[in-house]
């Protein structure tokens, strides 16, 4: 009964916090002025945040292991039946391992030491899995569809204050593990709590002053208005000129307008946010010499909770890094010639649905580059970690940060677009 409480407390706690972007916190699905647009934003949160970021999530608990035996020149699991099975066997190439392992977080005994702080105990992993879900809600998946004479957005919540809701809900992280370690009442524990503290305070600084920058650029602090810019400079709608390089023809070739190519100092302190997945090179709180860390006297489910946030938060790094620096669900060369296909006109949904593709393909992709860094690099030591963030990646945040200032918005001041041979546009300045 406790296993199936502590997740539907987890669930209720997603929907509340994602319920904090909209403009009617509590009553935000019920009181619409429409029903079709209550029923729209309910089916988002069910399937853009609990499912496919659940079921992608779930899924990497099974590819993680099967690309570390990749790097490691070994077969990998390839066996998880619930039956007795000969070893020849291999059942789907061992991909019933992901049952195996809900299985075994659901039937474990739940385990609370007897002098630790019982409702802190619960509610640490709840704080640690809940925030990493709810950001994903001010992130589009795609562009708008009509259905039913009505638009529909690919994107739970829209909220004024925009991407500031992912520095604000992903602080949230920090306490689930201070209360992890604090109330096991474990030495071990609460020395493992301090130090994931305290690294993940550090590398909060930088990746928001990286965001700053992409603000400034854009004008805007809204992922949507933010991607619209980027599909206006390069269809050359009312962003005109906004494009880094371009050609003059049926297709946009050149060089997109892509947050990673205005910003790429951005990119990397923003990219520093992979220390929150609190994996290698920066799984120092989890780091098996170090007596396991914050989470060492957790058990069953809410063992579970902590690890399933860190593939969470894996999902949601690449959900966000795409948002703002991969263009979106933007194609590269444009999306003009497509939206002008005949059958894109006559079924306005298949355009929502391709670029959707164009998204979650990009998000995949940033998520293999996450498993590369995980299974390259070594672990870090404590203070090379603490250095990093505080010696090199904020004073390069704020540098950036004051030449962003001055710089201004893209296509004014020093980065107004010239025209140069065969009607082709640049920018002055590729750091606008």
């Amino acid at each position: 009964m406790s296993r199936v409480l502590t997740i539907l407390v987890a669930m209720f706690t997603i929907v509340f916090l994602m319920a904090g972007g909209m403009r009617r916190p509590t009553t935000w699905c019920l009181v619409e002025e429409h029903w079709f647009t209550g029923a729209s934003r309910l089916t988002n949160v069910l399937f853009l945040v609990l499912i496919f970021v659940m079921v992608i999530a779930t899924l990497l608990t099974m590819a993680e292991r099967k690309w570390s035996a990749f790097i490691q020149d070994r077969m990998g699991p390839n066996r998880g039946p619930h039956r007795p099975a000969r070893p020849e066997e291999r059942p789907l190439g061992g991909l019933p391992h992901i049952l195996t392992d809900v299985l075994k977080m659901l039937t474990k005994e739940d385990l609370i030491p007897a002098a630790a702080n019982r409702f802190m105990f619960n509610l640490g992993p709840i704080l640690a899995f809940a925030p990493t879900f709810a950001l994903f809600a001010v992130v589009p998946a795609g562009p708008s569809v009509q259905v039913f004479g009505r638009n529909v957005d690919m994107v739970v919540a829209t909220p004024d204050f925009g991407a500031l809701y992912v520095l604000a809900i992903a602080s949230l992280a920090v306490y689930g593990t201070a209360l992890a370690g604090w109330a096991s009442n474990n030495k071990f524990g609460l020395l493992g709590g301090v130090r994931a503290t305290s690294q993940m305070i550090a590398y909060e600084v930088a990746p928001g002053l990286s965001l700053v920058g992409i603000f400034l650029t854009f004008s805007s602090v809204q992922f949507p208005a933010i991607i619209g810019d980027i599909g206006n400079a390069l269809t050359g709608g009312t962003g005109q000129g906004r494009y880094l390089w371009r050609t003059d023809g049926a297709f946009d070739l050149g060089l997109p307008a892509w947050g990673i190519f205005i910003q790429p100092l951005g990119f990397l302190l923003f990219f520093a946010r992979l220390r929150e997945t609190k994996r290698a090179p920066f799984d120092l709180p989890g780091g098996e010499s170090e007596i396991i860390g914050y989470f060492v006297e957790y058990s069953c489910m809410k063992f579970g909770l902590f690890m399933i946030s860190e593939f969470v938060e894996v999902v949601v790094l690449a959900g966000v890094t795409t948002a703002v620096f991969f263009g979106g669900y933007h194609l590269p060369f444009g999306n003009e010639w497509l939206a002008n296909l005949p059958i894109m006109q006559e079924h306005g949904w298949l355009l929502g649905t391709i670029l959707g593709t164009v998204f979650w393909l990009k998000v995949l992709f940033l998520i293999w580059v996450q498993l590369l860094i995980r299974w390259t690099f070594p672990r870090f030591r404590y203070d090379q970690i603490q250095s990093l963030g505080w010696k090199i990646l904020l004073p390069l945040g704020l540098v950036k940060r004051v030449r962003d200032g001055c710089a201004g918005p893209l296509g004014s001041g020093p980065c107004r677009a010239a025209r140069g041979p065969r009607h082709r546009r640049r920018l002055v300045s590729w750091w606008c």
